[in-house]
């Protein structure tokens, strides 16, 4: 079996040199980085299973390099990280961050949430990951929308909304389905959450195809 390709990112040697160690001594093939410049170098020429990613970091911080990931993988990151603001991990959450870990950590925790995230992924490439509706087509794997054959950036929110959407073609799904589906059980925001991001993918996808895909109720 080939090993999981792991991509550290961390600018702090003594803690990356023994991450490096426990992790290879569970099978993972690690590559670090040590700035969000050199990160997002590799990740474009490397093929990465999973990125753990510390929040501050030299050059790019550990926000823009997830969010410049996210304009075009869904690989699973998960943040390393001495914030524990609530503020500043939803944020995270929201830009698609997969999951978190607070210093000081035990290594046993972090590792039991790697093989939580691989086990999703693995559980992703078995799906079906390609839809088509119209004129919309949606790559879940590849994190990758387009509309009559160009590419469209949609953040992780939208794209998720997209998804959901596209996956059920025909089927009425109410505001609470969906706010359950995308944010959670435990959303505490806005009850017109929903209705705010259909008007955005209305104008930024210039089309009216969506004005009959979501129960008044």
């Amino acid at each position: 079996m080939k090993k999981a390709v792991i991509m550290l990112v961390e600018d702090e040697e003594s803690l990356a040199s023994f991450l490096i160690t426990e992790l290879e001594l569970e099978g993972y093939e690690v590559i670090w980085a040590k700035d969000g410049r050199e990160a997002l170098e590799i990740f474009n020429e490397k093929e990465i299973t999973l990125i753990l990613l510390d929040w501050m970091l030299p050059v790019y911080d550990g926000l823009t390099v997830l969010r410049r990931i996210r304009q075009s993988s869904n690989v699973p990151i998960i943040m390393i990280t001495a914030r524990s603001q609530t503020s500043d991990i939803s944020m995270a959450l929201d830009q698609g961050l997969d999951d978190y870990i607070t210093k000081p950590f035990e290594i046993e925790e972090l590792l039991a949430r790697i093989r939580v995230a691989l086990r999703r992924l693995g559980q992703e490439k078995a799906e079906k990951h390609d839809y088509n509706f119209g004129p919309f087509e949606i790559n879940l794997l590849k994190h990758q929308f387009m509309v009559d054959g160009k590419q469209v950036h949609l953040t992780p929110k939208e794209f998720s909304l997209m998804a959901a959407l596209i996956k059920e073609p025909g089927v009425v799904q109410t505001r609470d389905d969906l706010l359950n589906e995308i944010w959670g059980y435990n959303f505490d925001g806005q009850t017109n959450t929903v209705d705010v991001y259909i008007r955005a993918l209305r104008n930024k996808l210039s089309t009216p195809i969506l004005k009959c895909r979501i129960s008044p109720v």
